[in-house]
């Protein structure tokens, strides 16, 4: 079974791009652009996976797989990204076998890490000083968002990079859109987890108190998800949650590591975010019950 849904691709001429990261996310996302037409090059740090992809998408424009990121970003137009964290991020992109090294003046970096606004300054300096572009474009919509090409792209950086690279990011995208300068994406993700840390902890204390009530909380959802309370999570996670099932989503460490994101940021620009702060110690208390890699959703788990 492929590891994508296909979904009409916009209209974009051919591209000669480069992805590297063929993780939960990386892996369909670089499925999505070899589909719309676009010969990719991929890399990743386990070569296997980076064979398993080219024999997967091998009717798309003839995929190839690289050994290092700078070999799979000579001559590509556009290079996109999808790694672990600010250390990762920095490990392909820099040194004599990082992205950089191997793209030509002119060419555009995509990162849809999510990782600290920092390192997207950082490494936009260190780009433009090398005549590149680098664009920093974390992404909300998840596993499935990936594998049914509809994810949301907040991007942050130079304009005419970012009207180059929107049209082929719309690949794996329902949305892909500029909110300012370098780091800018990085800050609207936080902004992203920030609500949704909030909602999921109200959701699953809503959903608790109902059962302790005695409701149908099916039943319940259904009606309340009909008026003013009605979100993704409740749409998405709340007849899950009843169940108790979290083998699947996103997983509680990665949330935990966007977290550790934002505050560091709150701690820089002086937000005061005390119910997230209180989410992130909830989510540590779901980690030392073994649900590291649970679904997020999972924050219900300490209060039965």
């Amino acid at each position: 079974m492929s590891s994508i849904n296909l979904k009409e691709y916009p209209a974009s001429p051919s591209r000669k791009v480069a992805f590297l990261g063929l993780g939960v996310m990386g892996y369909p996302m670089a499925g999505h652009l070899a589909k719309a037409g676009h010969q990719v090059t991929v890399y990743n740090r386990t070569a296997a996976k980076s064979t398993a992809w080219c024999a997967e998408f091998a009717g798309s424009m003839a995929p190839k797989h690289a050994l290092t990121p700078r070999l799979a970003a000579q001559g590509a137009e556009l290079v996109f990204c999808c790694v672990g964290n600010d250390d990762d991020l920095r490990s392909v992109t820099l040194g004599a076998d990082g992205a950089f090294a191997g793209m030509a003046a002119g060419a555009i970096f995509v990162d849809h890490t999510t990782a600290s606004a920092s390192v997207a300054r950082e490494l936009c300096s260190a780009a433009k000083n090398l005549g590149l572009d680098f664009i920093d474009a974390p992404v909300s919509g998840g596993q499935g968002g990936a594998q049914n090409g509809l994810l949301t792209v907040m991007c942050g950086g130079n304009a005419t990079a970012f009207a180059s690279a929107q049209p082929v990011a719309m690949a794996f995208a329902r949305a892909v859109t500029l909110l300012g300068e370098s780091g800018a994406g990085q800050l609207a993700k936080m902004v992203n987890q920030i609500c949704i840390a909030g909602l999921v902890q109200g959701l699953s204390e809503a959903i608790a108190f109902g059962e302790q009530a005695g409701l149908d909380m099916l039943q319940v959802l259904d009606v309340i998800g009909k008026g003013a309370a009605q979100s993704w999570q409740m749409d998405n996670r709340g007849k899950t949650m009843v169940a108790g099932k979290f083998d699947f989503g996103f997983a509680v460490d990665w949330m935990r590591k966007d977290l550790g994101l934002v505050l560091d940021e709150a701690k820089r620009n002086g937000a005061r975010l005390p119910v997230t702060a209180l989410v992130d110690q909830f989510y540590a208390d779901v980690q030392h019950m073994g649900g590291q890699r649970w679904d997020t959703s999972s924050l219900i788990k300490r209060l039965k």
